[in-house]
């Protein structure tokens, strides 16, 4: 049994069980999805990702400070949908690894380092409307951004778009973001029911992005512990795959590779209607050193 003082230790960077899985779907022509895993040294060093390049290591051998998982869900059709997606999450990697330091230093309570995500939101926001003006073929492109990051034992979640981050902690599965499509605010406004918003088309249509016409990033502060298993995904998984199934894969799991690729399974065997895209990570204690 460990100890109390070992229960609320830090992770090893061997304690992080974490993996990403991106894939086209069966419906549509190019994948619009990007996801980054990373690890926030004194700079990010990139431990995976499905944006061109792959991973580098760019930081140093010190201790890590924290650790970064995004979703960036495309939208716009074409290849805006991807060169948004892949702008921002390139855009927001930069301003991160650039504002590492407040990172190192920051106190819990400093509202500041809240809405330092925020600025960095707004700012991918800025870059992508303005690379979108240059370019007359990338007009109308937006994107989702869902980010994670994991500052032992705070939890920080960005989220614009629909993108979608889950807690699974003894045995309840719990949805942290809040989907910002107008479907989800009718049903915030009582003027549809959950079931009825599934069927309506403003069940895809975001009403907050980086890129369209309107967006406002929320921040949320939450704890991690041992024990926790987070998962964060587009929507392409779940259209296909419901809470409960999602809930027993995590539940099932034997490491984090296994119940991203059993999930995105799952979405393809539903009907892969869509580009989907899972992450899956978890704290998990191995024998003292």
């Amino acid at each position: 049994m460990a100890s109390q003082a070992d229960a609320g230790r830090k992770p090893r960077d061997d304690e992080i069980d974490v993996f990403g899985v991106t894939h086209q779907g069966l419906v549509r022509q190019v994948n619009q999805d990007h996801f980054l895993l990373g690890s926030l040294r004194k700079q990010l060093q990139v431990l995976q990702t499905s944006l061109p390049g792959g991973p580098g290591a760019v930081g140093s051998a010190d201790e890590r400070v924290a650790f970064l998982a995004m979703v960036a869900d495309g939208v716009g059709g074409g290849p805006r949908g991807e060169a948004a997606s892949q702008l921002a999450l390139s855009a927001i990697t930069q301003y991160v690894t650039n504002s590492a330091e407040c990172y190192y230093t920051t106190d819990a309570r400093d509202e500041s380092f809240l809405k330092n995500l925020e600025e960095g939101a707004r700012r991918v926001h800025a870059d992508v409307l303005t690379r979108a003006e240059q370019d007359r073929e990338l007009r109308g492109m937006a994107t989702t951004l869902t980010l994670w990051l994991g500052v032992w034992p705070r939890v920080y979640l960005l989220q614009v778009g629909d993108s979608r981050c889950y807690l699974y902690r003894n045995g309840k599965l719990t949805q942290l973001s809040h989907d910002q499509t107008m479907a989800q605010e009718l049903i915030d406004q009582g003027a549809l029911t959950r079931t009825e918003a599934g069927r309506t088309p403003w069940a895809n249509v975001l009403s907050s992005s980086i890129g369209g016409g309107q967006s406002a990033p929320v921040v949320t502060r939450v704890t991690n512990e041992w024990g926790s298993v987070w998962l964060l995904c587009s929507d392409g998984l779940t259209k296909h795959v419901s809470d409960e199934r999602i809930a027993a894969r995590l539940r099932e799991m034997t490491s984090a590779r296994e119940a991203c690729e059993a999930l995105v399974q799952d979405a393809l065997d539903g009907g892969g209607t869509d580009n989907v895209t899972v992450i899956v990570g978890r704290p998990f204690r191995k024998e003292p050193v």
